[in-house]
């Protein structure tokens, strides 16, 4: 039996009859919703669920998009991706703002823990810890979809979101666009950060801070200790390169997964102003284990680490980490959020 998270009328957004695409909620909320679609639609072919007892088409259709294309993964057959392409009424009155829509959204589901697809996903999720999702075939078929649809169409008006380890996708794909000079609007719920979750474990604050100063010393110090620094004029200019580019963080503090984002950049803006920001600069670009990783002959890029982010944080209440860590979140209407941007100069 479906639970009443998998449906629409009981669980989702309803209240975006009009949508106004200007509006931080209705843009977040659209993009969550079309991320769960993805979820949904993997339930629903696990379910056997097809025709009238799928549940998965409300959760885009409800918004004017249509499913154009779903990415399956060779290994297991689960689908684990989307291409929406929003189709516009012949009147536009049901759509506030000037901000034009996206044309298209590819989206990116997370971990699912069901027996049929838990195996596959939490190689993934591995894989991710290891630095090594660049070379799962998830990451390329997704490459390859945003690929296709810009020379359909062109680089404008196109988004990427994803939850979790779709999220993880989603920046890696991104990353790889920026690249390309395509810059896409990106919604990462809950990315992963491959840290020690000190945001949600530590509580004193000013323990905190000193763990990750010391950290952030270690890793400077590695870096240099294994002439790691042969390296820096590329990773200068690649972070440059991707600094131009924003993406929407949304994360929540009692969410061990993605907290570690919110240390992360504070710890960043207090580093550049010690030592003239040196240790600052060399700590925001790598970690320690892909300077390990490295050193071993293995270039190893610290994929999950952004130069710059629009990062929104749920300060509510949870009740677990299912709630704190879960989709459902972000198209609440109550939500208690903070907003900042960060951007790396």
């Amino acid at each position: 039996m479906a639970s009443d998270r998998e449906i629409f009328s009981l669980s989702g957004p309803l209240k975006l009859t009009v949508i106004d695409w200007t509006n931080a909620h209705h843009r977040r909320s659209i993009a969550a919703s079309l991320v769960q679609g993805v979820y949904i639609l993997e339930r629903d072919r696990q379910e056997s669920r097809q025709g009238a007892k799928a549940l998965a088409p409300p959760w885009w259709e409800f918004f004017n998009f249509q499913l154009i294309h779903v990415l399956v993964d060779p290994d297991d057959l689960s689908f684990f991706g989307s291409i929406y392409e929003l189709r516009l009424p012949h009147s536009l009155s049901n759509y506030l703002g000037t901000q034009n829509p996206p044309k298209y959204v590819i989206a990116f589901r997370g971990t699912i823990t069901k027996p049929i697809s838990r195996s596959q996903d939490l190689k993934l999720d591995l894989q991710f810890i290891q630095n090594n999702l660049q070379h799962s075939a998830r990451f390329h078929l997704g490459l390859q979809a945003v690929q296709n649809i810009i020379s359909k169409a062109g680089p404008g008006n196109i988004w990427l979101a994803g939850h979790s380890l779709g999220s993880a996708i989603a920046l890696l794909v991104g990353r790889n666009m920026v690249k390309m000079s395509c810059h896409f609007e990106t919604y990462l719920f809950n990315p992963p950060f491959t840290s020690f979750p000190l945001e949600k474990i530590v509580k004193n604050e000013k323990l905190k801070r000193g763990a990750r100063v010391v950290i952030s010393v270690i890793t400077a110090g590695l870096a240099a200790a294994l002439k790691h620094n042969s390296l820096k004029p590329r990773q200068d200019d690649e972070f440059r390169v991707l600094s131009a580019w924003i993406p929407y963080l949304f994360v929540n503090p009692s969410d061990p997964i993605c907290s570690e984002y919110i240390g992360y950049f504070a710890n960043r803006e207090k580093m550049m102003t010690f030592a003239g920001g040196k240790i600052g600069r060399v700590a925001a670009k790598n970690s320690i284990a892909s300077i390990i990783s490295t050193a071993r002959g293995n270039h190893s890029e610290a994929f999950h680490l952004l130069p710059s982010a629009y990062v929104t944080n749920n300060v509510g209440p949870c009740q677990d980490f299912k709630q704190a860590h879960g989709i459902h979140q972000w198209w609440r209407s109550d939500l208690h959020l903070e907003y900042k941007l960060h951007q790396y100069r």
